[in-house]
């Protein structure tokens, strides 16, 4: 079962972050990155989720050189951690509850991006995959004017599996707030950590150093940072953009204050 479990966001670098880790002597991959478990699979019950986690494992040596010394924890701890990776985890209502009842000790990591980034990043991803046939612009409007029936079916039926909040949330997903403060219900704040993925972009071994470090694991370095699911798009319209920092502002400074921090996305 896993230790920790990257929750999200979508299109906010999860995959990236993940890659890395997993490379760590003292991590052990799960047999899938996103089982998706505790959104869309939770009927399938416990043994088939326990099925993607290895057995526990030792710790290995690691080889000369990498790290600087041994962090918190990780001294006496025998075996590997494990792990995986389902952003839709961060924004699905049910998610928060699943999880804390089957692995209430489980460390969480949430990636959040700039809002207008990631519901860019959102769009193009799903007209990539054939899914969103309409404009950016024409796309927005449909949510805004769909959605809310559709989260009220989410909300009221844990059954249901709804297209449309999966795919077509390009301004829901970027209220992280909201998402966020489901999960501190359920979750000592110890057990959560949240990332800029403007940082992580920036310094990809800054934030795997912070990352072991919450995980009481000792500080690894890669040779390399590859980065994962990069796409190229045209820029967004500058009106569009406008629009868009208009809907979030109020959400962003409200995720400024959960937080303790600004994040100073604009």
């Amino acid at each position: 079962m896993p230790d920790f479990v990257i929750i999200g966001g979508q299109r906010c670098g999860t995959t990236s972050l993940y890659n890395y880790l997993v490379q760590h002597p003292g991590v052990s991959p799960a047999f899938m990155k996103e089982t998706h478990y505790f959104d869309t699979h939770y009927h399938r019950g416990i043994n088939w989720y326990r099925a993607f986690f290895p057995l526990e494992g030792k710790v290995p040596s690691a080889p000369a050189g990498q790290g600087r010394g041994t962090a918190p924890g990780t001294r006496d701890r025998q075996r590997t951690l494990t792990g995986e990776s389902s952003p839709y985890y961060l924004f699905y209502p049910h998610a928060p509850g699943r999880l804390a009842r089957t692995v209430p000790q489980a460390r969480l990591i949430a990636l959040l991006r700039n809002p207008i980034e990631r519901a860019y990043s959102h769009y193009h991803h799903e007209v990539k995959m054939g899914i969103e046939r309409l404009s950016f612009e024409d796309a927005l409007d449909r949510e805004e004017k769909e959605l809310p029936a559709e989260v009220e079916k989410v909300l009221q039926d844990e059954t249901y599996r709804s297209f449309f909040y999966q795919n077509y949330t390009y301004l829901s997903r970027g209220i992280y707030v909201d998402q966020l403060e489901r999960w501190t219900g359920l979750f000592d704040s110890e057990q959560l950590m949240v990332l800029k993925s403007e940082d992580f972009y920036a310094d990809p071994a800054a934030t795997l150093v912070q990352v072991c470090e919450f995980l009481d694991l000792p500080p690894w370095q890669l040779s390399s940072y590859k980065q994962y699911n990069l796409a190229r798009y045209a820029p967004m319209e500058a009106s569009t953009r406008e629009r868009l920092a208009a809907y979030f502002e109020e959400h962003n400074q409200r995720l400024y204050s959960f937080l303790g921090h600004d994040l100073g996305w604009k």
